[in-house]
């Protein structure tokens, strides 16, 4: 079936714009980080596996394509990533690990360099640039009016780039190899990191916190969103699809403003201006490349 040139890019904002609220309901279940490992791993895997389970018409085919190096690598990015992520939240302030996960848009470009040989146009990086400055003055710009680089805000910034170069590798590896199944693959890297957080966890600590928000981001935004990511990178190429992923690095954190009233201060209000208004003017530009 032919798509429109924009589907992917409908796709992935899409996908991003359901992945937002993650970080807030990550917050909202008061757990810690190896326990949401381990519910957020279980839920999301078990969805994603159960799904491909249900509506894949070529499961054989599937396996054969998932039990190669490149599934063996989805199923690793998936697991690193659902893992940092965890980490990262439970021990740093959100924006600062989103701010590592802005990083993304330039480590797919570089992954897809070196891997494809798929160099990123001139607007793309222009727009990676101007992202990463407005996701800069919000990030920096804090309530308090800076953030203090401790230790938890370094190893909050580290596993938040651990998470750009998963999910960047993600991206560059389904998009150069499209016949992988990708709710099968993101599924089972999904349960591979719940069963490490079941394994790190007191079981008896297990039901502590807000369970339900823990099973709604696990259950329902995670597989939503990232099957639509991942999916739309067989449709436009991985950069553009990081770019929209930066969406979550600036209304994650109003998110959390809203449901835990951490206030946004008006510099992250600038940087959320400016990276909308990037994004705007890029999709407007990549809009006019594709009907040309």
């Amino acid at each position: 079936m032919t798509r429109h040139p924009l589907f992917g890019l409908g796709l992935a904002l899409f996908g991003a714009l359901v992945l937002t609220p993650d970080a807030m309901l990550m917050r909202l279940s008061q757990m810690d980080g190896v326990q949401m490992m381990a519910w957020r791993g279980l839920s999301m895997g078990s969805v994603m596996v159960a799904g491909w389970a249900l509506f894949s018409r070529t499961r054989r085919a599937d396996i054969a394509a998932g039990a190669t190096w490149f599934g063996a690598m989805i199923v690793l990015c998936q697991s690193v990533n659902s893992a940092l992520f965890c980490l990262g939240i439970a021990t740093a302030p959100v924006a600062v690990v989103l701010f590592g996960v802005a990083t993304v848009p330039v480590f797919s470009a570089l992954f897809a360099w070196a891997l494809l040989g798929d160099w990123a146009r001139p607007a793309t990086w222009l727009t990676i640039a101007a992202v990463l400055t407005g996701i800069g003055v919000a990030v920096f710009g804090s309530h308090s009016g800076e953030i203090g680089f401790d230790w938890a805000s370094a190893l909050g910034a580290a596993a938040g780039l651990g998470v750009a170069m998963a999910l960047a590798l993600n991206f560059v590896v389904l998009r150069a190899q499209p016949d992988l199944p990708i709710a099968l693959l993101i599924g089972l890297g999904a349960l591979c990191s719940g069963v490490i957080g079941i394994v790190l966890t007191d079981i008896e600590a297990m039901p502590d916190g807000r369970l339900w928000a823990m099973i709604l981001t696990g259950a329902v935004v995670l597989p939503i969103s990232f099957f639509s990511l991942s999916l739309a990178t067989r449709y436009t190429p991985a950069s553009n699809v990081s770019l929209l992923l930066l969406l979550e690095t600036v209304l994650g954190p109003l998110w959390v403003w809203l449901a835990l009233g951490e206030a946004a201060s008006p510099t992250m209000l600038l940087g959320g201006a400016i990276v909308v208004l990037s994004l705007a003017l890029y999709l407007l530009n990549e809009r006019r490349v594709v009907l040309r």
